[in-house]
């Protein structure tokens, strides 16, 4: 009998260890937050940021979650450096008191043993905003490369430019907004 409590114990415990909250670095190399946007109506433009970093904590057993993004608002790339100058302006992202883009939750929300959804704190210009990211793909598994536990994902939202005291050219320019995090993050510190 004592065997068996001793057992159900060590079984206990490697459930609540096994249970317990996983924290995952941001992998900057494999981490694509990128918009799109009506130019006009002549077609819809996307422009990409080259640098993020933060952390997620995922408990799959509780369910439950947090998100911590910041994203270099001066790495923005459009492909053409003229344009990138443009939109750091003061009428637009505005990177020179404004460098970095935030990104905190509040919740985390499953669907089954999944994350679905994610809504938090989308800090852009200085003006912050609760926003829900959707999230479209979702995969956690060793690396097979790397050799640690890795997760994925895709989630998006949609916003108005104009909210984030960035509405210049609108309605010319779209003020609907489409964001789009592709993340993938690490168990340990990916090397750079």
């Amino acid at each position: 009998m004592k065997r068996i409590a001793s057992l159900a114990a060590l079984a206990a415990l490697a459930v609540t260890a096994h249970a317990a909250p996983e924290t995952y670095t941001v992998d900057n190399s494999h981490t694509f937050p990128y918009f799109t946007y009506s130019h006009f109506g002549f077609s819809n433009q996307t422009h990409r940021f080259d640098k993020a970093s933060g952390t997620v904590t995922l408990d799959r057993a509780a369910k439950n979650g947090a998100v911590d993004i910041v994203i270099d608002a001066t790495s923005v790339s459009t492909g053409y450096p003229l344009f990138n100058e443009h939109i750091q302006s003061e009428d637009f992202f505005d990177t020179a008191r404004n460098p970095t883009i935030t990104f905190k939750s509040q919740a985390v929300k499953f669907k089954g043993d999944q994350p679905a959804s994610v809504t938090g704190d989308l800090t852009i210009k200085g003006v912050t905003r609760p926003v829900t990211l959707t999230i479209t793909q979702f995969k956690c598994m060793p690396h097979p490369i790397r050799k640690v536990d890795a997760c994925g994902a895709n989630a998006s939202t949609k916003l108005k430019r104009s909210d984030f005291n960035m509405g210049k050219y609108a309605p010319g320019v779209g003020d609907d907004v489409s964001l789009v995090i592709a993340i993938e993050v690490y168990k340990a510190a990916p090397a750079q």
